[in-house]
């Protein structure tokens, strides 16, 4: 690289990542061949449009890149063409929720989306969220004593508001969504069902959590989390006679965005073939073990664990029920070379910005190959660092 100066940047970075425990429940670690895409000439091409209706010429290749990315995905989760529709080229997770509202909820529209303090995402119609702008939040709520959600509260509110679509997905609740009873909970209010699985999407291809697919119109899901691929998103689209599939690719492309990152798209490719193999089912099943194994320990050392533990990657400590605040939890871990996130738990009374607790992950420190003796010496120095 000639410039020697974002040359410099890239390799500090590199070595910050190398030398730290990373524990960011969002963040991963992609293969070499992820990282070759994403660096290849597909950057230098234009390609407004799907395969085979493309406003630029000199897509033949381009288009089957992508649609070998679309074909990977419905393969990947087991879902046949005929049922299924997937769009590849959402930038992130936040634009394909906002494209999935835009689309499918008229403005003004209500949106029922996990409350932030419980573990929801700022694009499940948050306030502070263009989400929350654009559409009216009917919130729901985990119970504060047990961390976990009750779904008969929920039907109530769903029946009582009548939500135009409901969100079931998360960002930061550690257990398992019932599909089941969120698809009766839809019925029974009359809205449109839109799982949010990005954070757990991995999770389900590799068969360690149960897929949204039998019971959602619509799936939405980054690929750079537990799916350990680059930074981009796919909307899946049930297909029946609602056509939501053809009014969601409108509204992608020309709707908000223009020429799809094709680099992208191939390291999504990529990676989506690699979560096929058994060395990834066997990388899943190791995620939720660790993170099992650092509930576990912490729990045991006196701090307290949100819903008392956790089915999938991820989990929930509340910091401040010892006397520390979660941003203070987070800054003191970083300099011991823990990088976690300060992040709210139930019934939260401090502010998002210096919340009661923190949230960890276990994902890219299992691409590194820890196991659950690993996580209990992680949780041991994690408690060592947040009791001095």
């Amino acid at each position: 690289m000639k410039d020697s100066q974002i040359k410099k940047l890239i390799q500090q970075e590199a070595k910050r990542q190398k030398s730290v425990i990373n524990l960011i429940a969002s963040e991963n670690y992609v293969s070499k061949d992820v990282l070759e895409a994403l660096g290849s000439v597909l950057t230098n091409k234009y390609a407004e449009g799907y395969p085979g209706r493309r406003y630029y010429g000199g897509n033949t290749i381009i288009d089957k890149v992508e649609q070998m990315a679309i074909d990977r995905a419905l393969k990947l989760f087991k879902l046949k063409s005929a049922d299924w529709h997937a769009n590849v080229q959402p930038l992130s997770g936040s634009p394909a929720n906002f494209a999935v509202y835009s689309a499918l909820v008229p403005q003004g529209g209500r949106i029922m989306g996990m409350k932030l303090s419980s573990g929801g995402h700022l694009t499940h119609g948050q306030p502070v969220s263009m989400t929350g702008k654009f559409w009216k939040q009917v919130p729901y709520e985990v119970d504060a004593k047990t961390g976990l959600l009750i779904y008969e509260e929920l039907k109530k509110l769903a029946v009582a508001e009548k939500p135009n679509i409901i969100v079931a997905g998360f960002t930061a609740y550690p257990r398992i969504v019932d599909f089941k009873k969120f698809r009766e909970i839809a019925d029974a209010s009359g809205a449109i069902l839109m799982v949010d699985m990005s954070h757990f999407a991995g999770l389900v291809a590799g068969g360690v959590y149960p897929s949204p697919f039998p019971y959602a119109d619509v799936v939405t899901t980054t690929t750079h989390k537990t799916l350990r691929g680059p930074r981009q998103a796919i909307i899946f689209v049930r297909k029946d006679e609602r056509e939501f599939n053809k009014k969601i690719d409108k509204t992608i492309i020309p709707g908000l965005q223009g020429g799809p990152h094709e680099n992208n798209i191939a390291g999504v490719a990529i990676a989506l073939k690699e979560a096929m193999t058994p060395v990834y089912k066997k990388y899943v099943k190791q995620v939720v073990k660790n993170a099992k194994a650092l509930a576990g320990e912490l729990s045991r050392l006196g701090w307290k664990v949100i819903s008392g533990g956790t089915d999938s990657h991820l989990l929930l400590v509340d910091t401040w029920s010892n006397g520390v605040p979660g941003k203070e939890a987070s800054d003191k871990l970083e300099k011991a070379g823990i990088i976690v996130n300060m992040n709210t738990v139930p019934g939260d009374a401090r502010g998002p910005m210096d919340p009661s607790g923190i949230r960890l992950g276990t994902p890219a420190e299992t691409t590194r190959g820890k196991k659950e003796k690993d996580m209990i010496k992680i949780a041991q120095k994690i408690d060592k660092v947040l009791r001095k």
